[in-house]
């Protein structure tokens, strides 16, 4: 019978706790209307629900037949909404993704969390709190704890702080492997001399002490440091990546490092090579010398 079959249905759907009352609506409707021997906007055909204005009959059907499977996607699209919204919300995503941070690898909260990988950088920051919880997204400080110029100075603490981090964390094991990502995709560019090629570069830092100098890229190709290209990267402050970062990348990853260029420029004039000036600067040298021997002599 048409009517016991959705009946059973209809009590199976109020045993399941996790049923929503959508699919128990639709399923009270039919057998409301097969109850009472009517149909709703004309003949329903037996086995066939009653359908609503502007429903989709698939996927009337579907839920009638399977009403778990729409509540399980339902389910699943919340809770992706529901991450996609944490992700845009984090504050590291965002610092990350701003134009000329493309350096910047995500650091793993459990490594800002752990006070012992910050020993040190509260003396160095300023409004050290506020920028900490500001990184972890934690409450903001309110209005009344502080003016609109310290909330901007709070706000550039918190850039620096997670610089200083950023800093350490590369150094590990997880901040390595990020950056490796980063250097297989070639996220911090190329190297500008012709005989490397295209080799790609890392960031590296001239001073580990902040505002000393601005970040430059390291070529292991060619064993020197260039400017970056973006402007933006270019007011990176090189405390940020620190002067140990290259070097141990490449001692972690030996397969990566790259032979020296056997080849180099060699100036010409009309196709004739020019004297290297190491030897024109010793000629010079040894002139002079001549020069004051034969002085101290006739003196």
């Amino acid at each position: 019978d048409p009517v016991s079959r959705h009946f059973d249905v209809f009590v199976a759907l109020l045993e399941t706790s996790s049923c929503a009352s959508e699919h128990v609506l639709h399923v009270l409707d039919v057998f409301m209307e097969r109850a009472r021997g009517r149909g709703t906007g004309g003949e329903v055909a037996v086995g066939e629900r009653p359908r609503r204005a502007g429903e989709d009959v698939a996927g009337v059907q579907a839920s009638v037949e399977d009403p778990s499977a729409a509540l399980d996607a339902s389910d699943v699209t919340e809770s992706e909404e529901e991450e996609d919204d944490d992700e845009d919300g984090s504050w590291i995503r965002w610092f990350c993704s701003i134009q000329g941070h493309e350096f910047f690898c995500e650091v793993d909260e459990d490594f800002i969390q752990d006070n012992f990988n910050l020993s040190g950088l509260s003396s160095q920051v300023p409004y050290y709190e506020y920028a900490l919880d500001m990184i972890l997204d934690a409450d903001a400080p309110s209005d009344d704890m502080l003016t609109d110029g310290d909330l901007e100075y709070a706000e550039s603490a918190a850039e620096m702080l997670y610089g200083l981090i950023h800093a350490r964390y590369i150094l590990t094991a997880r901040g390595l492997q990020a950056m490796l990502e980063k250097y297989k995709n070639v996220d911090m560019g190329r190297c500008p001399r012709v005989f490397c090629s295209g080799q790609p570069l890392l960031p590296v830092g001239q001073s580990d002490i902040p505002r000393v100098s601005t970040v430059k890229l390291f070529c292991p190709k060619c064993q020197d440091i260039y400017y970056p290209r973006s402007k933006y990267q270019g007011n990176i402050d090189g405390a940020y990546f620190g002067t140990t970062f290259p070097h141990l990348f490449f001692m972690t990853y030996s397969y990566l490092k790259p032979p020296r260029p056997e080849n180099a420029y060699v100036p010409r004039i009309f196709g004739f090579r020019i004297h290297p000036e190491e030897n024109t600067n010793k000629k010079e040298d040894s002139a002079q010398n001549s020069k004051g021997k034969a002085s101290l002599t006739l003196q």
